[in-house]
Order: structure tokens, then sequence, then C-alpha cells
């Protein structure tokens, strides 16, 4: 319908019939897969005359015949007509369809698909829509506006392809139109856009003048735009300052979108304002967009240096500015005003009709930039500055430092790769170093290019012990430019960046930098918000920041201190306000805690308060990174009591998040520190107990007894019951997983009349779990369900919902072994939920495995897969080999259940792997005999046998009912297996 109406089918073209029949046609297809009356088919077609109305029913048969052995069928409804065909084959459909992935390829910045689908949809034209048909019979004016839908996709094609500098392909597409309608301006000005680009501005002036006429006898004349192009036509090539393209520019390509979007964003003023601190790249940044962006802004691309931050050099005045641009836009030096205010007025004149780009580089302040922006709406300002700009300076950009793999790519192109072949460890070193700055990537490639002979240990050992910094003493954008920034500093804000320059953790939020400094919130409030306003500070979140690093090793080397202990008393009032401030969110997060936890020693100025138990939990998770740093700066600094009190008090967060590597490091160094303490023997009690939960976690199960072992005498000798019935519990813990199941009953016992003699009802609780846990593994069931069911109990009364979930999740273990299947779902299922609202991984991934387990015992075998499966991605980022086992066991279990022999094996023999590397006698048990049982189905008998014989040796070693099931199962076997 693109041009004459025409039908193909496999490379013939079909019969359409007479004039009349084509109309029906033509409406069927306008109104394709909809129903069409026969009274609004005869409306359309015949003026609503009723003696046609017949006649519809011919031309519908003879078009059916028409459409024979094609995909198209015309069908009857119940009100008339309805033509079914696939909308990709009516080029109308087709073209709107290609129009809509050409706005969704705009908003997602894939330039080159827009083109091409532009094409596409241009290339479908023919002629002008339906030019063999009366309009007026199909429909009149509501059907005649493609014809202008064609005309605006070939003016935004040709805005696309001059963007991406295809000018050949704009040109002769645009002459075609232009030609046919020289009074279209849009088309025109695309055109001479396109000439000018491919060098030939004497058409360029051609097509203007034939505008110019074909608008005259219209009564109108050309636009300013127009004008402009003729003007730049004929004097030549626009004005142009732009610095060549940053070598080696790599990445920001976020960053280069979010520009190019407000440059192609409708509005006046446009500008984008990037801030960012020194040596971050922002002038780089802004050249490479104004390239980027030439095609877009063909009257002219200026930049103006403002010296905003430039070492010993004044900021450019507005005047001075001024006049640089105006000159820039060929203005003669004798014509510009001497006052501002005009040259302001001449500047926004000559910008008129243009799509002009200005660069404003280093910029002060907004006062500086405002007279400077551009007004014309086809103008465009792009402006750099340490500071942020204000609301009416454009829309903001923060630039950071580099992403690691770009700054990786940044040093590669510029030291040239073939020395850095297989040294991928000692480049992501040096750009680490270098802070993924890319000032400081290229002083570092710099440096060794300069230095052909040097290895890249060697210009790392350079970096570490000198910095980037001092690469090149004439560097302006270096240590120079930071110190600019921080000599226009007052006394306040000097002091506050110096002591971020010592921060041991990250980040600081601002009741941590009141602790630092020493003063009150709200003063430090105003402090941090003017060095971020600087760019010498980021924003991670509110009212959170952070120095980026050669920043902060700038601040820590350079500026003198005040005084001589201004570091170390600082450092000791943040380690206070984190001492203090863990012990209050702890208390706050985990209230059963709080008579398990050791007293703080320190006080601090500044102490956090908490609304609740989510306040708390998100200020530990907040600060974690920070904690775990202070852990070490404390035992760096000599301060013991400061060292095992945090680890021992954060070691809850860490167990419910499964942050086992920071918990072994936090408690291993603790230790280290106050092992050989004299008067630190509760602190070595503490640390030993916890030491021995975080061994217990990862399968250490050894190194777990013997931490506990450890530490029992030394509550004991403290008198203290309740850190003595912990460790007991701890004891028994591990003796039951190396399968010592008489010791650990006795243990669980003693633990739980301790618990019972300090009235915890929480570790009473506990206790009766895991002897309900331990009936369990030895048969007694029953005697398992009232433990459990007692523990359960006690856990809802105190509305402890840790204890509680773990204690559902055995309670359902045992339900599901006494045939209780739906109080065993109910059971995991309730754990599974708490476990969610805690966000505890490893509770939910064991909620999820035993849930699975009872969907296995029931014969519902793809849902227990299901389960299986779910519960694996809840534990993937968790670190706890008894649940890694567990899983492995119960899939393997459900693999064979549903016929999946060789999955099971694998799985098996996975869990023997990880109990045998932990001590775990009863999941090695278990892991033998399903190994076993998965070679018998798999035929492989004699591999099988041993694995028989281990199973039954373990479990009655262990003293468990499965040695008796497993000997009956191997005994009624007639193969290879005996």
């Amino acid at each position: 319908m693109l041009g004459p109406l025409e039908a193909w089918h496999e490379g013939a073209r079909l019969p359409l019939g007479d004039q009349q029949q084509r109309f029906v046609l033509v409406v069927l297809l306008l109104h394709a897969n909809k129903p069409v009356s026969t009274e609004k088919l005869t409306e359309i077609v015949w003026g609503g005359n009723p003696d046609r109305r017949n006649l519809v029913r011919g031309y519908i048969n003879k078009l059916r015949k028409a459409f024979q052995g094609t995909d198209a069928a015309i069908e009857t409804t119940p009100t008339g007509y309805l033509l079914r065909v696939d909308d990709d084959r009516i080029d109308t459909a087709r073209f709107a369809r290609l129009r809509a992935e050409v706005t969704a390829a705009v908003d997602a910045g894939d330039q080159r698909r827009a083109i091409g689908l532009l094409r596409a949809a241009v290339d479908l034209w023919r002629g002008r829509f339906l030019e063999d048909i009366d309009h007026d019979r199909i429909g009149g004016t509501e059907v005649m506006g493609l014809d202008d839908a064609y005309l605006d996709a070939v003016g935004d094609l040709a805005e696309l392809e001059l963007d991406a500098g295809d000018h050949r392909s704009a040109r002769d597409r645009l002459r075609q139109v232009v030609r046919a309608d020289p009074a279209r301006q849009k088309h025109a000005e695309l055109l001479m856009r396109a000439l000018i680009a491919g060098g030939d501005p004497a058409e360029a002036v051609r097509v203007f003048h034939a505008t110019e006429a074909a608008l005259a006898e219209e009564g109108l004349e050309p636009g300013p735009w127009l004008r402009k192009l003729a003007a730049r036509a004929e004097r030549g090539e626009p004005a142009s300052s732009l610095p060549s393209r940053p070598g080696g520019f790599t990445g920001r390509e976020a960053e280069l979108a979010a520009i190019e979007a407000v440059a192609a964003t409708p509005g006046d003023r446009r500008a984008v304002w990037v801030s960012g601190a020194p040596g971050v790249g922002k002038s780089g940044l802004a050249v490479e967009a104004a390239h980027r962006l030439r095609n877009r802004f063909p009257d002219g691309q200026l930049l103006v240096r403002l010296n905003g931050y430039t070492p010993n050099v004044s900021p450019t005045t507005v005047a001075d500015a001024l006049d640089q641009l105006l000159g820039e836009l060929g203005v003669p030096p004798e014509q510009i005003p001497a006052s501002v205010n005009r040259k302001f007025t001449l500047y926004q004149t000559e910008l008129y009709g243009t799509r002009t780009l200005v660069v404003l580089d280093n910029a002060h302040s907004p006062e500086q930039v405002r007279p400077l922006l551009p007004e014309e709406p086809g103008c465009f300002a792009i402006v750099t500055s340490r500071r942020v700009g204000e609301p009416d300076t454009g829309e903001h950009l923060r630039l950071l430092e580099l992403p690691p793999d770009d700054a990786f790519a940044l040093f590669r192109t510029l030291a040239g790769p073939l020395r850095l072949r297989g040294r991928s460890a000692e480049v992501a070193g040096v750009v680490k170093r270098c802070g993924y700055l890319p000032v400081h990537i290229r002083l570092a490639a710099a440096l060794f290019r300069r230095h052909e002979r040097w290895p890249l240990e060697h210009l790392l050992r350079q970096l570490e012990e000198s910095g980037p910094w001092r690469a090149d003493s004439d560097d302006v954008d270096g240590t120079a430019a930071v110190r600019v920034s921080y000599l226009q500093l007052d006394a306040a804000q000097r002091e506050v960046f110096r002591l971020f320059g010592h921060l041991p953790g990250p980040d600081l939020d601002v009741a941590g930098a009141a602790a630092l400094a020493a003063r009150d919130i709200a003063g430090v409030r105003a402090v941090l918000d003017d060095l971020h306003e600087v760019c010498l500070l980021e924003e991670v979140a509110p009212e959170r920041y952070r120095m980026l690093d050669p920043l902060k090793e700038f601040a820590a080397a350079e500026p003198p201190p005040t005084t001589p202990t201004e570091r170390a008393d600082a450092l000791l009032r943040l380690l206070d306000f984190y001492l203090v401030g863990l012990a209050e969110a702890v208390g706050a997060a985990y209230p059963f805690d709080r008579a398990h936890l050791p007293e703080v020693h320190r006080t601090s100025r500044v102490v956090p308060t908490f609304g609740g138990k989510r306040d708390a939990t998100a200020w530990i998770a907040a600060e974690r990174d920070n904690l775990v740093a202070a852990i070490r700066c404390a035992a760096e600094r000599g301060l013991p009591g400061h060292v095992w009190r945090l680890a021992v008090l954060i070691w809850r967060h860490f167990n419910t998040t499964s942050r086992f590597e920071d918990w072994v490091e936090t408690v291993e160094l603790a230790w280290a520190t106050v092992r050989a303490e004299p008067d630190e023997e509760r602190g070595r009690a503490h640390v030993l107990l916890r030491l021995a939960t975080a061994y217990d976690r990862l399968g250490r199960l050894e190194d777990a007894l013997e931490a506990a072992t450890r530490a029992l005498p030394m509550w004991r000798v403290l008198g203290d019951v309740l850190g003595e019935a912990d460790t007991v519990n701890m004891l028994a813990i591990s003796q039951m997983q190396l399968g010592r199941h008489a010791e650990a009953i006795e243990r669980f016992e003693a633990a739980l009349e301790k618990y019972e003699r300090c009235g915890d009802r929480r570790g009473q609780a506990h206790a009766l779990s895991m002897l309900g846990a331990l009936n369990e593994e030895r048969g007694n069931l029953d005697l398992a369900l009232r433990r459990h069911r007692a523990a359960v109990r006690m856990l809802r009364e105190v509305d402890h919902r840790q204890g509680l979930a773990h204690a559902l999740n055995n309670l359902g273990t045992v339900q599901q072994r006494l045939g209780l299947a739906g109080d065993a779902l109910d059971s995991h299922l309730e754990a599974h939920d708490l476990a969610i609202e805690l966000g505890d991984d490893s509770l939910a991934a064991y909620a999820l495995n035993y849930t699975a387990n009872v969907h296995r015992s029931q014969g519902r075998v793809a849902e227990a897969v299901r389960h299986h499966d779910m519960a694996r991605a809840a534990a993937t980022d968790v670190a706890n080999t008894d649940l890694r086992t567990r899983l492995f066991l119960d899939r393997a279990t459900t693999a064979l259940a549903g016929g999946d022999r060789s999955g099971a094996l694998r799985a098996y023999r996975a869990a023997l792997d990880l109990a045998t590397g932990a001590g775990n006698r009863g999941h090695g048990a278990r892991a033998h005999r399903g190994v076993a049982q998965a070679l018998h189905a798999l035929g492989q008998h004699t591999d099988a046998a041993a694995h028989w014989d281990a199973a039954e040796s373990e479990f009655v070693a262990l003293g468990q009912p499965e040695a008796d099931e497993v000997r009956a199962e191997h005994a009624s076997l007639t193969c290879a297996c005996r």
C-alpha cells in the first residue's frame, strides 16, 4: 500500500479485481485482524448507499478466491468480515512497527540499530500511499496521513545518519524529497547540512535559494537556521576550538550517553554540568563528548578554559571569556563591545539560529558560568568543575573514578599491550594504586613508556613507594591541583580533610565524622557538605562520605597536622565510637545476646541511637567494612581491648549473614592480639568461644572442639556460668557432628542445667532442640518430637525468631519421619518465612531443602527437585559445610527417586568428599550408603561393595539405627555388591 496497491505471493502478483473490489480490500487491510461490519464497508466505499450493501458478499467471495493457497484469509464474523493476515505482511503495519522499534532503539542509545530500522522502513515506500486508489473511497482524510509519516521518517533518518557521519546516504535520499517539495524547510536544512559535510557548499547555497524562492511564492521567508547554514556554506568551515580527542579514551559510556541524551532533548538553555575530584577525567570526558556531538552541532564547537582551580592562575573573568567566545565566532576585535552586558547580548545574538556547542572547562562557580551559557535552544553547553552546579546551570553529572575494567583497558592502551602480556594481576595493581583515576593512570603509563627496560613489577614498586602523585612534578592536575583546593579551605575544613586521610575504613557517616573530629553533628555536617561541594569528598549514601584513594593518600601525607597527636587522638575517638555504637546496635538487633556480650570499657561523645531492630541491623550492615577495618586498626595500634570486643560484638551479624571470611579473620586477629595479654582473661574466653563457633560453621570440627575445650576452664576461673554454658553447648555441637553422640548428649544435658540455673530460656530451648536432633539420630523419634516441641514452645514464648526457625526445621524433620507430612511442611514453611524475615540465607536454604524432602517422601519428585534448586540458589553465597553436605545428600536422594542414577552418584560423592574433609561421621555414613545404592542401580556392583561395608560400620560405630537398615538391605542383594 506504500505506493500502488499490490499483493504478492511466492514471487507472483495476485489479481485483485476491479476498482470496487480493491476498495473493499483496502478497507479490510486498514482494519486487518479486526472485524468490519457490512454496514461500515458500505458506508466507507459507497457512501452508505443501501443499494450497494448486497455487493459486499460478492466482492468478499472473489477476494477469498484470490487469496486461496496464501496465509491470508477472510473470515465471516457475526457482524461482518475479518481479514486474518500476519501484520508483518502488510507494508503499512510493518512500517509502523519499524518506527516504533526505532523509538525504543533511540531510547536505548543504539544509534546503529535505529538507522537500520529506519532505512528498512523508508525502503518500503514505492511511491505515495495508495497512489492508484481514490482515497475518498477508502476513508478520505482519515487515511491520508501516511505520506507525512514517510517524510517524517526520512527526516529522522537523515538526522541520525548525519549524527553518525553518513552524510552521503542522507544527501541522496533528501535530494528526492526536496526536489519534489522545495518549500519543506526541515528537509532543505538537513540536505544543506549533508552537502556542507560532504564538501559541496555551492550546492548547499543553490538548495537554499530554491527553498527561498518556493517559500516566497507562499509569502514566507527562510527561517534563521536555513540562513545560518547558507552563511556558513558561503564563508566555509565553522568555528572550532576543540583540542584533539584525548588519546586512548576508554569507558565512560554511561556518562557519554547521559550527555548525549541531554543534547538530544528539546528545550531552552540545554547544558550538562560535570563535577568531580581532581584527576577524575572531567575535561577528557567533555572533549570526547564534544567530538562525538560535532555533527549534531555543525555551526561551531567552542572551548574556553575558565581556570577555576588552575594553580597560580586567577579564574578567567566573564568579560575575558566572552571576548574569547566572540572572537571564535568571527566577530572582529574592534566590533566587540567594552561592557560585559553588551558583550553578553552580542554573544547570544551570534548564537541565535545556530547549532553551536560550547565547552566551559574548569569553572570556578555558577556565577562565572551563567553569562556564558547559550540561550538559543539549538545550542548546547558542557561545563566541568570541581564544584556542583545549580538547577539553572544544567543537568548535573557527578564523575567518579573509572570502573576497574575500564581503568585496566586505559593503562593497557596507553602503555602498549606488548609489554603487558600475561601481567593482568600487575596491571590491576597499578591501576588500583592510581585510584582508578584517568590522570594518574596516564602518568603511570607515560612513566612506564619512558623506561623501556622497567618490568611492570618495578613500576608497581615505584608507585607503592611514592604514589602516582609525584610521577611528574609539572602535573597541574595532580598534587598541585589538590593542594590548591586544600589551601582554599578554612581551618575546620582542612582538619576534617586531613583526618579523612587516616580513616581505617572506606567511608564515614556524619556521626562517625563528628566523633573523629571531636565536633557536634550539625557542625561537622556543614563541613562535610562543603568538602563534597568542592569534590574533595564523595557522598556514597545520604550523610555518608568517602574520599577517593589518591586524595586520601594526599590528605594523609601532605598537609601538616595542627598537633603531633592529631591523628592518634582522632583515631582513638573513632574506635571508641565504633565500639560503643556496635554495642548499642547489637543490643538492639539481637536482644537475646545482651547477657552474653562483654562490657564496653570506653565511652564516646557521639553515640548512635536506634529505633528498633531494623535500624540497628541496618547500621551494622552499613558499617560492616568500617568495623572490620577498625579491628585491624586497633590491632596495629596496640589496643587489644578494642580488638577483641569489636570482634566478639559483631560475630552474630557475620553468622546471620554468612560472612565467614570476615568472621574468622576478625576472631583470629583478636586471638592473636589477646592470647598473651596478662589482663585479658575474659577477652580470651570470649574470643575462643566465638572462634569455635566460626570453625564449626565452616566444618572445621576438630578446630572448633579444640577452641571450645581451651575456653571452658577460662569461664570456670572467671565464675561466669552463662559463658560456661555457651561453651559446653558448643563442645556438644562439635562432638555430635564428629559422631561422639554419647559425649554430646552428656554435654547438652549439662548445658541445659547451666542455662536453667542462669534463667536463660533461649539457651535452654537451644539445648533441648539439639537433644532432640541427637535423639532423632539414634532413632528415638517420639522423644525427639517431645524435645523439639518443647524447644519450639519455649522459643515462641520468648520470641527468639532465629532460634525458632532452627527449632522448627528440626521439628519438621522428625515429623516427616513419623509420617506427619502436613505438619512437617507447616514447620518448614514457617521456618522459611522467618528466615526471609531475618535475611538469613543459610536458614532459608535449610528450610527449602527440608521442604523438598517432605515432597519427595510423598512421591512429588518434581516439586522436590524445584525446592532443592531453590535451596541451592539460596545457599550460593553461604560458606556452611554442614549445609552444603546436606544439600548434596538430599538432592542425591531425590535424584535417585526420580531415576537419575548418574546425577545421584555425583551428588553423593560430593557429599562424601565434604563430610570426609570436615570429619562429620554421620554425614559420611549416609553418603557411603547413597554411593552404594547409586552404584548398585547403575550395575557397578563391585565398586559398590566397599561403600556398603563402610556405611554399615560407621552407623554401627555411631550407634544409629540405620546400621540395621543397611545390613538388611545389603544382605538382600544377590549381585556382586555382596
